[in-house]
């Protein structure tokens, strides 16, 4: 179950398909992400592919020597786009491809627009979703509900693109959805309907074991997208921000021209892919060994490099280096911009605390540490109000509760009223009342355990004592220990067995340190086999956009009390 390579297949058939000859490639703006996150466009060009084209461009060139490979979201939108265009073909033949399941109507208003008979095939190739890595998809919606419940044109395309998800990796599963969620509710009966009606699509061959599908909800772990994160991509997209796959380090003091913009990609960046789960502690010496071997070449020039300052003069000054090497230029640049904010945010200090809230339960001791910081000058607002924010989701129902005094200490540290109302903004949509889970305080008596062992021996990194509560409910379902008056079937069929494929998707979002439990856990539970998907992929910047766009904060104002089918179908 490998999603980039499911989609990447699809891409590759595309072009295999058309046949040889030059080609352009169509595509809306939800494809061009999709296609971006698979194919450098160095790639597409070895197979003939010498253009790339919006369906929505109004100034396209009339080139009939070309092939036009079109691969579009099938919305009324581009429907009329293509009718437009097969009106007036600009390119000789065109090789149709729909990302999802299009009707029969709009087949037919296609057909009748092609009078000039330019239209060779018309298909439905299922990469509706950004495969963002092997076991982890986005579909790129930030703000998906209003409330508690779903926005109509955000269920839509949420269902759309886990039913093209279930069809790429040809899985037929058994639902079980987050019972205290109804928006998981509501989801899992939409996919069923979608599989019941596409009774056809769904005709794989039957493993023994049927792979299973998972639906949560974001508001049943609002503390895991809260966090600062320690492994390379994870804090690499909460520090900088990851989009489609592209950094944005125009605002790094100093940046050179040709690294205002920068991509990461496990695809085509060694590095990345072998350090992207790694701490940042490793990533650093990994960074100097790199560069310590290419060193080793010219002993001529042999330097000292203690320090991502040293490395980073390094580069600079070895133009032809950076020529050899442009890789390394990149992930320097990009690990001493996460250094830079580390020290200038205050961050190692900021992160110990944030864990101490998520993963302890020492009242007096979490006050004293979140007041001490929000003393501190170099902490940010965004950083304070986040302390604030954790202390709130644990300590909601204290006894001692300290929050309308934390609150005021936010007010005179200078803390924005926006960030202040996110507090309870956060509270309404992922406090104790709205949890199905209990995310604090463990019930059974292993799980005591094991916090009272973990207690003893300490821990072995105090920035990475958390665990999503992602991972706890993972291991019940493995075991075949998930309650299923907490997480229910959809319909009659049910596991008998324990699961083998899963399916995991979080409606409000997942994020990278949820994506990096999934990793391990596929790499330590031989014969199970995970995908994690969510509405989008968060980091701390866009969860607070996502609990801002359901609209629960207006509600409560801020106060102390708070596969492929096709005409020919395959």
């Amino acid at each position: 179950m490998n999603v980039v390579f499911a989609v990447k297949q699809y891409i590759s058939k595309m072009i295999e398909d058309s046949g040889p000859g030059m080609k352009v490639l169509l595509m809306d703006k939800e494809t061009t992400g999709i296609v971006s996150m698979v194919y450098t466009q160095s790639e597409i060009l070895q197979k003939e592919v010498y253009l790339f084209e919006r369906i929505d461009s109004q100034n396209r060139e009339i080139m009939k020597h070309l092939k036009a490979i079109c691969f579009l979201r099938p919305t009324k939108e581009n429907v009329d786009y293509l009718i437009q265009e097969l009106r007036r073909p600009k390119y000789s033949i065109y090789f149709i491809y729909f990302s999802n399941v299009i009707s029969k109507s709009d087949v037919k208003s296609l057909a009748e627009a092609d009078e000039q008979e330019v239209v060779a095939e018309v298909q439905e190739f299922y990469g509706d979703y950004i495969a963002v890595n092997p076991h982890l998809f986005s579909l790129n919606i930030l703000g998906c509900c209003q409330g508690r419940n779903w926005d109509p044109a955000q269920l839509s395309r949420t269902t759309q693109g886990l039913t093209a998800l279930l069809l790429s990796l040809k899985k037929c599963p058994v639902i079980r959805y987050q019972l205290s969620s109804e928006a998981a509710k509501t989801l899992a009966e939409c996919v069923k309907q979608v599989i019941s009606k596409e009774y056809e699509l769904f005709e794989f061959r039957r493993t023994e074991v049927p792979p299973l599908l998972l639906i949560l909800d974001r508001c049943d772990d609002a503390i895991t997208p809260l966090l600062n994160q320690w492994t390379y991509q994870a804090m690499v997209h909460e520090l900088l921000g990851i989009n489609n796959n592209r950094i944005d380090l125009s605002r790094v003091p100093g940046i050179s021209k040709d690294l205002k913009e920068v991509v990461l990609s496990a695809e085509n960046d060694e590095f990345y892919a072998n350090n992207m789960h790694l701490n940042f502690a490793e990533i650093g010496s990994n960074i100097k060994n790199l560069m310590e071997d290419f060193q080793k070449k010219k002993p001529k020039e042999q330097q000292k490099l203690e320090s991502i300052a040293d490395m980073k003069a390094f580069v600079e000054n070895y133009p032809q280096f950076k020529k050899m090497s442009g890789t390394v230029s990149k992930h320097v640049t990009v690990v001493g911009e996460l250094s830079r904010l580390v020290s200038e945010r205050n961050l190692l200090e900021v992160s110990e605390v944030e864990q101490e809230l998520a993963c302890q339960n020492d009242h007096s001791s979490a006050v004293q540490n979140v007041k001490r910081l929000l003393q501190n000058p170099k902490v940010t607002e965004f950083d304070a109000a986040r302390l604030v924010m954790l202390y709130a989701l644990h300590y909601e129902r204290h006894s001692s509760n300290s929050l309308p005094g934390l609150l005021v200490d936010l007010r005179n540290k200078g803390v924005s009223e926006k960030y202040r109302k996110l507090v309870s903004a956060v509270v309404e949509y992922g406090g104790k009342r709205v949890r199905g889970s209990d995310l604090f305080s463990p019930k059974d008596a292993v799980a005591i355990t094991k916090q009272f062992l973990k207690g003893l021996k300490g821990v072995e990194n105090v920035y990475t004592q958390h665990q999503p509560f992602l991972h706890e409910t993972l291991d019940h379902l493995i075991k075949g220990k998930l309650k299923e008056n907490l997480y229910p079937y959809v319909g009659l069929s049910t596991l008998r067995d324990r699961p083998q494929d899963i399916i995991v998707f979080v409606i409000g979002g997942a994020t990278y340190e949820e994506a990096l439990t999934v990793y391990n856990l596929n790499r330590s539970t031989p014969g199970v086999r995970i995908v994690l998907g969510g509405t989008t992929v968060h980091n701390t910047k866009s969860f607070l956009e996502e609990v801002l766009a359901s609209g629960l904060h207006s509600r409560n104002k801020e106060s102390s009390q708070t596969t492929v089918r096709s005409a020919n179908r395959r």
